[in-house]
Parts: C-alpha cells; structure tokens; sequence
C-alpha cells in the first residue's frame, strides 16, 4: 500500500487538503471574512437565547440563520438540548441532528 515514510517522515497518505486550498481561498480572504461577522447587540442575543430556550421548553420549530461568510445559512428544527458552559445546542430534524455554537446564530425565529 505504498511506501511507510517519504524522504521527510511522513506517511504516503498523511496528505492533507485544506479549506483554502480546495476552493481557492487565500488566508486572508478568509479572515476578512471572518471580521466581517455582525456584531449582536445585547438585546439581540437575548432574543436568540430566549428563541431557543422556548424551542427547548415549548417543542416548538425554530429556524436559525448562522453566519457564513460565503452565503446565508439557514436551518429548521427543534432545539432538544442546551449546554450553557459551551454555549452549544442541538437542533433536531427528522433523523437528524447537529450541534450547533449559539455564537454562530445571527438570527432565530419561531416558524
């Protein structure tokens, strides 16, 4: 199955493709990106935990609108899970579920 190590120690299939490398992304368009994030008032975080903790408590279907700097992303669920300490919840749909950084949440409303 090829060769155990390269001339610098490596293994053959060790090889790595990065994000940026893959789509053509420069570092630092990447970082400008990334300080291109909204900067959430007060107000508006409450609103978004308050969102999610009805999801939670109410087993109601919220749609979450996260930060990516490329396009907008939107998903629908139903937030089964809430850590505080790590500021993650987790959004379940069908069969499916994510953990997700409230953080990256930019918007949330119930459907």
């Amino acid at each position: 199955m090829g060769k155990k190590l390269e001339e610098g120690g490596l293994r053959e299939s060790s090889r790595i493709m990065l994000t940026e490398h893959k789509g053509g992304i420069s570092r630092d368009e990447r970082e400008t990106w990334h300080s291109l994030k909204p900067v959430l008032d007060e107000q508006k975080l409450e609103e978004i935990e308050h969102t999610l903790a009805l999801s939670l408590r109410s087993h109601v279907r919220v749609t979450l609108v996260l930060y990516d700097p490329l396009e907008q992303r939107k998903l629908s669920g139903f937030v089964t899970s809430i850590h505080t300490h790590s500021r993650e919840i987790k959004l379940q749909w069908a069969e499916e579920w994510k953990w997700l950084l409230v953080d990256d949440i930019v918007e949330a409303y119930i459907v």
